[in-house]
């Protein structure tokens, strides 16, 4: 199934919604989505949102929540030094 996934400006996913719900909820507007996911206490019609969607295809919705529960993981493991990295100085 598609799920449509708001990314905010700093890259963090802010809100889901698959086709039946954005069809809904939302008339199939994705603009309409993203500036409720971007600010839901504003109306909607003037909202300007800043990040942007994404369209990614899971099979369940346990899929879904598994990828957006692992986004940042690489910059946790970096920054808790799981991996080898070298400082750098020029």
């Amino acid at each position: 199934m598609k799920y449509y996934i708001y990314f905010d400006a700093y890259e963090h996913p802010r809100g889901a919604i698959d086709e039946e719900e954005l069809a809904q909820k939302y008339n199939g507007d994705l603009e309409d989505f993203s500036r409720a996911v971007c600010d839901p206490t504003s109306d909607i019609k003037t909202r300007r949102a800043t990040g942007h969607i994404s369209v990614l295809t899971f099979d369940t919705r346990d899929e879904l929540n598994d990828y957006l529960a692992s986004l940042g993981d690489e910059i946790e493991g970096f920054y808790g030094g799981e991996a080898e990295s070298r400082p750098y100085n020029f």
